[in-house]
């Protein structure tokens, strides 16, 4: 707690903290988008095979005119199980061999269009959200050992720029294997960009106010979900949205020059000069010039003297589950972000309006993030680590239970439609009555007969 001493002599949540708190979180909100971009940039579009004389620009209306659209369709693709045109085969179940034509009703390029990731290859697209993911975990890997030996900021400023060039790049790839190494460098560079993001928040913060800065941090996270859900929604083409949201990062990477390092990482780290002047930038801007000219060289090493000592012990990644106490709260962490990165990268499965379904989501976190902020502080921790993870199991059990899929077979298994089909119609309801009650006529005929 010597470090916090001294945050109380500069101002612990003051002008200067608002300043590179206010660049900070819109970085949150610039760079969150990209973990889940590709709810929308490769989005599996409905599809059909290609066929001659139905998509070829040079047969104009089949010659003569004299058959329609869906009935060339027809004669030319089989019909499914649900008698619509079959996705992946051609007559006699022969794969497509000119290509597909796609459903561009929602979107009008993704991924999936631009390489035809569909049928045989449609495993591919799972292989692109995979390399994006082993880029996250490679990037906290490697995160908190290289922020702790180079510094938070120069970590911080070197991933913008890496994910800005790689997610650029992305959007130019000419084949599937670029993009997919080039979105690898990307998922590296982000968890690096918000980790150190919060340390550089909480960091400058006394501890009074790190719960609430915290919590504003996950909230711009918040905000950058309805950004780019409304971004989407405007720019129906892979290429240009995948352009829209990483080129702005040149421009954040540009600005945090500005921003300024920990100054408890700059003392601990054998650098208390430099760790001393940023202590004076802070305290100036605050207004506490005072407290400024009293900082000296001396105090901040007296103050520090424990701290000084302890950062000597070097520590490992190992260490971390060498502690019961933490391992298990790892776990525990492991748990509640394991459901909750599920729902966030497979929107589409939520609903066919994944425009609303992601806006939605980021609008619900505000109000949520602003309870939390007060549970925090007045009811503790552990307890809205409780009240907020049963709250998300309940609503994920319920979202399992109500899904729509699963209403047509229970209706089936009902007594009235069992081994029947649905009607579709008003007129099918009324002519099924008319039917089961002359069936009830008859077998009451034939009853009376042979007694």
């Amino acid at each position: 707690m010597a470090f916090q001493d001294l945050l109380d002599q500069v101002g612990g949540m003051g002008r200067f903290q608002i300043i590179q708190m206010a660049f900070l979180l819109l970085c949150n909100a610039m760079v969150f988008p990209h973990v889940i971009l590709e709810n929308f940039t490769a989005v599996k579009l409905g599809h059909r095979c290609w066929v001659h004389i139905l998509d070829n620009d040079t047969v104009s209306n089949n010659a003569n005119g004299t058959l329609s659209q869906d009935t060339l369709l027809r004669i030319s693709i089989p019909l499914d199980s649900n008698q619509r045109p079959e996705r992946c085969h051609e007559p006699d179940t022969e794969p497509c061999m000119d290509g597909w034509v796609y459903d561009r009703s929602s979107f009008l390029s993704t991924t999936v269009t631009e390489w035809d990731l569909v049928c045989e290859s449609q495993s591919l697209n799972s292989v692109a959200k995979f390399f994006f993911m082993a880029g996250i975990l490679m990037g906290e890997i490697v995160c908190g050992h290289l922020a702790d030996r180079f510094g938070r900021r120069v970590l911080f400023t070197w991933s913008l720029f890496q994910l800005a060039v790689a997610e650029t790049c992305a959007a130019l790839a000419p084949t599937f294997l670029v993009y997919c190494s080039l979105r690898l460098l990307a998922g590296m560079s982000t968890p690096t960009i918000l980790t150190n993001n919060i340390l550089l928040i909480v960091e400058w913060t006394t501890p009074k106010y790190q719960a609430t800065v915290t919590t504003v941090a996950l909230l711009s996270s918040s905000i950058g979900q309805i950004i780019l859900g409304s971004l989407a929604y405007g720019i129906r083409k892979w290429h240009a949205l995948q352009l829209v949201v990483s080129i702005p990062i040149f421009f954040l990477f540009i600005s945090s020059r500005w921003v300024s390092e920990s100054a408890r990482w700059l003392i601990i780290n054998n650098k208390p000069e430099e760790g001393l002047q940023k202590l004076k930038k802070a305290a100036r801007v605050n207004g506490m010039q005072t407290s400024a000219d009293d900082l000296t060289m001396e105090a901040v090493r007296s103050t520090m003297k424990e701290e000084l000592k302890a950062a000597q012990i070097k520590r490992s990644l190992c260490d971390l589950f060498h502690t019961p106490n933490l391992c298990k709260r790892i776990c525990l962490l492991f748990a509640t972000m394991l459901p909750t990165f599920g729902l966030l990268l497979h929107l589409q499965h939520l609903g066919s309006n994944v425009f609303l379904v992601q806006i939605l989501i980021g609008a619900v976190n505000i109000p949520t993030n602003y309870v939390s902020i007060w549970t925090l502080n007045h009811k503790g921790r552990r307890i809205s680590l409780f009240f907020f993870a049963s709250m998300v199991g309940i609503i994920f059990m319920t979202i399992v239970l109500m899904y729509s899929a699963l209403l047509p077979w229970i209706i089936y298994g009902t007594s009235k439609t069992r081994n029947q089909p649905l009607p579709d119609s008003l007129q099918d309801i009324e002519n099924e009555g008319k039917v089961s009650r002359k069936r009830k006529q008859g077998d009451t005929s034939i009853k009376v007969t042979h007694f």
